[in-house]
């Protein structure tokens, strides 16, 4: 008897299963965080832990925090904004729908903006991994599609903001 086909293996984008939430049922194409590239357009779907939290600061009365997050495939720095920054912890799996790579302040952020939203899936059960750093690379436009982007260089192999722990952590 043939074995079916594992979606997971197959394509790089995957459907996350219906998920119920205030009785109404989401349903989202994921992309792996490997596969974002900077855009003006709102159009990232998918799903990270929360690896680390820097403090909260207030800019023209907005409060702002950014947190590591990451997927099995790499890490990004996640940017959150008013309520967000109390709503959201470290070990926090979210789920972000129609988020956008972008520069923000010279710096490479995956946030919600304002056409999309970020949600609590769970806590403390996802594989990760904290290399690649995607908001640690430069991006340049591609030469054959300026539209799109392509990694022109590694700035640094992990975070500079949230630096990897070198020695036994607590």
């Amino acid at each position: 008897m043939p074995q079916p086909e594992n979606p997971f293996l197959k394509a790089s984008t995957y459907k996350l299963p219906k998920i119920s939430a205030n009785s109404d049922e989401i349903e989202a194409l994921l992309q792996p965080l490997r596969d974002i590239v900077p855009a003006a357009e709102n159009n990232v779907n998918t799903k990270f832990i929360l690896l680390d939290k820097g403090r909260t600061t207030v800019e023209q009365q907005h409060r702002t925090c950014l947190v590591l997050a990451a997927d099995e495939t790499a890490a990004v720095h996640f940017q959150l904004w008013g309520d967000e920054c109390d709503a959201f912890q470290p070990g926090d799996i979210v789920l972000l729908r129609n988020g956008i790579f972008s520069y923000l302040r010279n710096n490479l952020v995956l946030r919600a903006g304002k056409k999309g939203s970020v949600k609590k899936l769970g806590e403390f059960t996802m594989n990760f991994v904290e290399t690649p750093n995607l908001s640690e690379m430069k991006w340049a436009p591609d030469p054959s599609n300026p539209k799109k982007y392509v990694v022109q260089a590694v700035i640094s192999s992990h975070s500079r903001i949230f630096p990897p722990c070198t020695d036994f952590c607590s």
